[in-house]
C-alpha cells in the first residue's frame, strides 16, 4: 500500500495483472450481467432430468489409429502387402449417409494412393466379462473395458487437422466460427460453483483459444497448466503481498465500485467488473489447493501413474480434473498430443509411435475411471476419448498411416452410458462405418442428453443451425 499514487482504475488495472479478463469469461455468464447487445441467457436449469453433472473430456490430438486402438481388424493381416484391388473387399461407401452404393476405394481421403494393405502394427485380446477386443497398446484401459460405450462407426468430412475444430464444434472450420461443446454446455447449464470457472481446457490446441464464439467469452474455456509450483501464473498479483493485504485491497475495491454503482444502478458492466474481481480472489485462493496433489495418498498416485516418468504429466493432469469435478468444474477439456497437428498424426513410424502415446494414457485413463468409480463420481460425471479421425487401411510410406475421416472410434463412460458395449462397426478393413453411422455431434447430443439438455432448445437469436448441427442422441448406448 506504499506504491505511488495513482488513479483508482489505474490502481486496480495494474495491481489485477489480468485478473478481470481471467473472471470475466466465467462470471458474466453466471451473473447475467453482459452488455445490452446479448440476448437473455438460458436460465441456466436443465430441460429435463439429468444423469450426469460433468464432463471430463479427453482429445487426443492428430488422429489415433481406430484399428490400432479400439476396432482391431485382422482382416488387415491377412492381406497384408497386396494392393487392394486384388483383394475381394469391396467398401460399403454412403456419400450422403443415406444411399448405400459398392465400389473399390484406392485413395485416401486427401487424394492420395493408399493402396498397399497395412497389417496390424500390434495385437489385440478380449476384456472384460463383455468380451470386447482392445489392442495391447491398451491393456490397462482392457481392463476397464466393462465400464465403456465404444462407438466404432464415427466419421466427419474435414480431411486434414481442422478437423480438431470440426470435432468440437460440429463445423467445418471453412464454415465460420461456431461455438464448442464445451461452450454450449457452460451457455446451457448454471454454475456448480461460482468460486471456479465451469470451463476449463489443459493442453495445447489446434484451433484458436475462442470457444464461445456468437455466444461471447462468457463461454470460452479458461486455460490452466497443472503446476504446483505456479498454479495460476496469469493471474497472480504483480507485487508479492500478504493475503491479508490483498484481501483488505479487493474489500477496498469492492466498495469503491459499490459506491459508483449505487451512483449508476445501470451500468451492467461495472456490475460484472466488480463480480469478476472476487471470482479472481476466490480463483487465487482456491485453484492452488486444487493443483497441489500433496495430500492424495500414495496408492491413488500410482493409480494415475504419478510414480512414474512417462505416465507422470498426463496422470497429473486427469487427477486435478478429478478434484475439479469434485468440487463443482462443468467441463474439464484436456488435450493431449504437442505439436501444431498433434503428435498422434502418425505418416510414418506409426508402431513406435502409438506405442509411446499410449504408455503416456493408458495407465493414467483407466486409473481415472476406476478412481471417480470408488469415489461415486463416476454415475454423475461422463469421460470421452475421442481424436479428430482415424488412419487409413493403407500404408503410408513403409511405416505409417494416412488421415482417415471415414470411419474410426471414440468411447464414453460414466453418467449414465452403458458400460461393457460396442455401437457400430466399420468394414473388414476399417475404411468405412457401415452399422449404424454417427457423425462427430451425434457425441454432442448424447452428451447434452445426459446434462438435461435439449441442444434445439438453447436457441440463440439471430443465428442459424443447421440440422447436423444439433446430431441425435446414440440412444443404443444410454
Amino acid at each position: 500500500m506504499n506504491s505511488a499514487p495513482m488513479q483508482r482504475r489505474q490502481w486496480l488495472g495494474h495491481g489485477s495483472m489480468g485478473l478481470a479478463s481471467l473472471a470475466l469469461q466465467s462470471l458474466l455468464q453466471r451473473s447475467a450481467l453482459g452488455a445490452e447487445h446479448l440476448p437473455a441467457l438460458p436460465d441456466g436449469k436443465p430441460h429435463f432430468q439429468p444423469r450426469a453433472k460433468s464432463v471430463i473430456w479427453l482429445f487426443m490430438r492428430g488422429g489415433v489409429s481406430h484399428m490400432e486402438s479400439f476396432d482391431p481388424k485382422p482382416e488387415l493381416n491377412r492381406y497384408a502387402g497386396m494392393d487392394i484391388g486384388q483383394t475381394p473387399y469391396k467398401a460399403v461407401l454412403d456419400p450422403e449417409r443415406r444411399k448405400k452404393v459398392r465400389v473399390v476405394v484406392v485413395n485416401d481421403a486427401n487424394g492420395q494412393q493408399r493402396n498397399r494393405i497395412y497389417p496390424l502394427q500390434v495385437g489385440y485380446a478380449k476384456g472384460g466379462q463383455s468380451g470386447i477386443e482392445i489392442s495391447d497398446w491398451f491393456p490397462h484401459l482392457r481392463r476397464s473395458v466393462d465400464d465403456l460405450a465404444i462407438v466404432r462407426s464415427m466419421w466427419t468430412t474435414d480431411d486434414n487437422h481442422g478437423a480438431q475444430v470440426q470435432f468440437h464444434s460440429g463445423r467445418h472450420m471453412l464454415d465460420g466460427r461456431h461455438p464448442s461443446i464445451g461452450a454450449w454446455v457452460t451457455y446451457g447449464l448454471g454454475s456448480l460453483n461460482d468460486n471456479l470457472p465451469q470451463f476449463i481446457n489443459f493442453g495445447p490446441r489446434f484451433f484458436d483459444l475462442k470457444d464461445g464464439h456468437y455466444l461471447g467469452p462468457t463461454c470460452d474455456a479458461v486455460k490452466l497448466t497443472v503446476d504446483p509450483a505456479n498454479p495460476l501464473a496469469f493471474a497472480k498479483p504483480e507485487l508479492a503481498m500478504a493475503d491479508e493485504e490483498q484481501r483488505k485491497r479487493f474489500s477496498l475495491a469492492h466498495r469503491l465500485n459499490a459506491l459508483s454503482a449505487l451512483r449508476y444502478p445501470e451500468d451492467a458492466a461495472l456490475q460484472a467488473r466488480i463480480k469478476s474481481y472476487e471470482l479472481a480472489f476466490h480463483m487465487q485462493r482456491q485453484i492452488p489447493e486444487i493443483m497441489s496433489l500433496r495430500g492424495e495418498s500414495a496408492q491413488t498416485q500410482r493409480l494415475y501413474g504419478l510414480d512414474h516418468a512417462i505416465t507422470k504429466p498426463f496422470g497429473q493432469q486427469l487427477m486435478v480434473a478429478r478434484r475439479l469435478v469434485e468440487r463443482g468444474v462443468r467441463f474439464i477439456q484436456i488435450m493431449h498430443g504437442d505439436g501444431a497437428a498433434g503428435a498422434w498424426d502418425s505418416h510414418s513410424g506409426l508402431k513406435r509411435n502409438h506405442a509411446n502415446l499410449a504408455a503416456q494414457v493408458d495407465k493414467p485413463i483407466a486409473g481415472l475411471l476406476a478412481d471417480l468409480k470408488q469415489r461415486g463420481l463416476l454415475q454423475e460425471t461422463i469421460v470421452v476419448f475421442a481424436t479428430e479421425f482415424g488412419r487409413t487401411p493403407g500404408s503410408q510410406g513403409s511405416d505409417g498411416r494416412d488421415h482417415h475421416p471415414y470411419g474410426f472410434s471414440v468411447w464414453m463412460a460414466g453418467g449414465g452410458i452403458r458400460g461393457g458395449v460396442v455401437h457400430g462397426a466399420t468394414d473388414e478393413l476399417g475404411f468405412h462405418a457401415v452399422e449404424h453411422p454417427h457423425y462427430v455431434t451425434d457425441i454432442h447430443a448424447t452428451l447434452l442428453r445426459q446434462l438435461g439438455l435439449d441442444s434445439h432448445r438453447l436457441e440463440y437469436p439471430g443465428r442459424k443451425r443447421l440440422e447436423i448441427d444439433f446430431g441425435e442422441v446414440i440412444r443404443e448406448i444410454v
